[in-house]
């Protein structure tokens, strides 16, 4: 049974967007009528679309029964989240073309890294690029020569970007594929005592740097959980993603057949195939209050509290700090990954994570089961965990292998969730209680 509070937010959500959400899907079921967008270009505008390709994939985008895939990509080798990203694009047209359809790179969007400019200039441009990046997704698939969408991203202002963007073309398939987190190297605590050494005047920035080298050291996502890696979750929770996708490393083999199962479901997904699964409905008003819950049950980042309310809106949907706010009184914390606890992304999902969450709240009634993912109807399949038996790729049911990290909802760490609204005269704010200790929640000082 629905919780009374997920049940009544959701209600309100719909009948708050109702004008909005009618007028999107408005938008998106004109365009079903040109489902297979190549046969609405002239000749001409073909040719171009083809030219570069080599006979076979000529023949292929020439026959309009065939499907063809955009690649939307955030890749760049700096960040080392987006650095594995390099060959993906020639892996998803191999796959592409084993399931009878083709793929093309249909654009390139920014992606910067707040780590990276922090305490500098460039990261005034942190919140601006989710816009420019949803407007560069938008750019790559106005040729009006796709069938479905493949995006690639992971950090912070790129995923809820490139969501923007593509709900702009909202009647075609739309899948994420993640590259994973990096493999765990020292501890936050180590970590962090260094930066308090270092703070202290103890140690040299040499001896800081030699730390935070051991910290973020190889290719993948760093391992804390932040808004990257709460864009992962959310991609989860909102059925975009292949079921246990997120949080595998980079470069290995179920890595490897995660992506390629990603490239052979949304061709699947096409309106050529018998699976059509438009992203317009997978985002609706239902699949967004899962996306809150989730962000809430996970202590995850409270700068979701400003990407969720625009993915909404792209989708003609509103939804307001307020709906954070009573989610959250409801919501229960499952998780304990830092800056929440000691444990980090790796060993979150080595406990259990996604697929364990996920099953967790649907049994508790926090979420929507009743909802459009990539798999087709039902959220029930993402509360499977991802392996490799026999190199086939399966799922398996959810787990809990380390309750200091994962809890129940019976025995949650906390009855609330990870987010609270604060308001009163000075103005209103997010915060998140999951990262603060009971002792310093309450705060009375002087105030001029």
């Amino acid at each position: 049974m629905l919780n009374k509070v997920v049940e009544q937010v959701t209600q309100r959500i719909i009948e708050r967007s109702k004008a909005t959400r009618e007028a999107y899907l408005a938008r998106m079921k004109e365009q079903y009528g040109k489902r297979v967008q190549r046969s609405s270009l002239a000749c001409t505008n073909l040719a171009h679309v083809v030219a570069a390709e080599d006979n076979k994939t000529k023949l292929s985008l020439k026959a309009i029964e065939n499907p063809n895939i955009g690649i939307v990509t955030a890749y760049n080798d700096m960040l080392s989240a987006h650095q594995p990203y390099y060959r993906y694009p020639e892996l998803i047209k191999q796959v592409a073309m084993q399931n009878g359809a083709t793929a093309q790179v249909a654009g390139g969007v920014p992606a910067m890294c707040d780590g990276v400019t922090q305490g500098q200039v460039g990261m005034e441009l942190s919140l601006l690029s989710r816009e420019v990046i949803a407007m560069s997704t938008a750019v790559s698939l106005s040729h009006n020569v796709f069938d479905g969408v493949v995006c690639f991203g992971i950090c912070d202002k790129i995923v809820p970007g490139l969501l923007i963007g593509a709900l702009t073309y909202g009647y075609l398939p739309t899948i994420f594929i993640p590259s994973g987190p990096m493999p765990s190297g020292i501890s936050n605590k180590e970590k962090t005592e260094t930066r308090k050494l270092f703070a202290e005047g103890k140690v040299g920035s040499e001896a800081l740097l030699e730390s935070e080298l051991k910290s973020y050291h190889a290719a993948g996502t760093c391992t804390f959980y932040g808004t990257a890696n709460t864009n992962q979750m959310m991609m989860e929770v909102l059925g975009l993603h292949i079921p246990g996708a997120a949080f595998i490393a980079p470069n290995t083999p179920l890595r490897q057949a995660i992506t390629e199962q990603a490239v052979t479901q949304i061709v699947k997904n096409t309106a050529q195939r018998d699976n059509f699964t438009p992203l317009c409905e997978i985002i609706s008003e239902k699949s967004i209050v899962n996306a809150i819950v989730g962000l809430l049950a996970s202590g995850g980042s409270t700068n979701h509290t400003l990407h969720i309310p625009a993915i909404a809106k792209a989708a003609g949907i509103v939804v307001n700090w307020d709906d954070f706010a009573d989610l959250s009184a409801a919501v229960p914390l499952l998780a304990k990954v830092y800056p929440n606890g000691n444990a980090d992304v790796n060993q979150f999902h080595a406990a259990g994570g996604m697929a364990y969450i996920i099953e967790q709240l649907l049994a508790g009634g926090y979420l929507h089961e009743d909802v459009k993912t990539v798999l087709g109807q039902g959220l029930s399949a993402h509360a499977k965990y991802a392996a490799l038996e026999n190199d086939k790729l399966v799922w398996q049911a959810a787990f809990n292998h380390d309750e200091a990290i994962l809890s129940s909802v019976a025995k949650p760490f906390s009855h609330e969730g990870g987010v609270r609204l604060l308001q009163g005269n000075l103005g209103r704010s997010v915060t998140k209680i999951s990262a603060i200790a009971e002792e310093f929640r309450h705060i009375k000082a002087p105030a001029q």
